[in-house]
């Protein structure tokens, strides 16, 4: 049986508490193929996901920071408010969603063999090695992620470097 369209605007008048720190991620759709989001600024993450598919930001209210990896270099791309942006599976990338920003994301649904990664990098900019990663095969990105993420903030060795002994911020 078909679902019936959802207004959005009402939706968020009376679902707005739902996009909490640190990951502010509410799951609005999933379909047998497709993963659709709504996000919430700000956010309180500095891990790089890594998606094995493809994912699509549209900037509804706001702006938006992707800060990525790309070919070994650390770039940001700024979304702006109505801009859309396709992100190519397997970069690295770690969207920065600043207060009262809003967006929609979609996502493939992952299928058995597609394994998500949350992956963090040296604070040195001098350095820049791999820290800490986690795999993990994502069912529901907005209860799976924040484990994670609390591990890494409260646990001292996994944000050392073993590279040059830099101690990475909790958050």
């Amino acid at each position: 049986m078909l679902a019936p369209p959802l207004n959005f605007t009402k939706w968020l008048a009376e679902n707005g508490d739902k996009l909490q720190p640190p990951i502010n991620n509410y799951l609005l759709f999933r379909g047998k193929d497709t993963i659709i989001m709504v996000v919430g600024g700000p956010n309180q993450r500095s891990d790089y996901h890594i998606n094995e598919t493809e994912e699509w930001f549209y900037q509804v209210k706001g702006q938006l920071l992707i800060k990525v990896v790309d070919d070994g270099e650390f770039k940001d791309i700024y979304v702006n408010e109505g801009d859309m942006f396709l992100l190519p599976p397997n970069v690295p990338h770690n969207p920065v969603r600043f207060a009262n920003s809003l967006g929609l994301v979609v996502e493939r649904e992952r299928l058995d063999h597609h394994i998500d990664k949350l992956r963090w990098y040296c604070e040195q900019v001098s350095c820049r090695n791999i820290i800490y990663e986690d795999s993990f095969h994502c069912t529901d990105l907005g209860t799976q992620l924040k484990p994670i993420v609390e591990r890494f903030a409260t646990t001292v060795e996994l944000r050392t470097c073993k590279n040059c002994g830099h101690v990475s911020a909790p958050k």
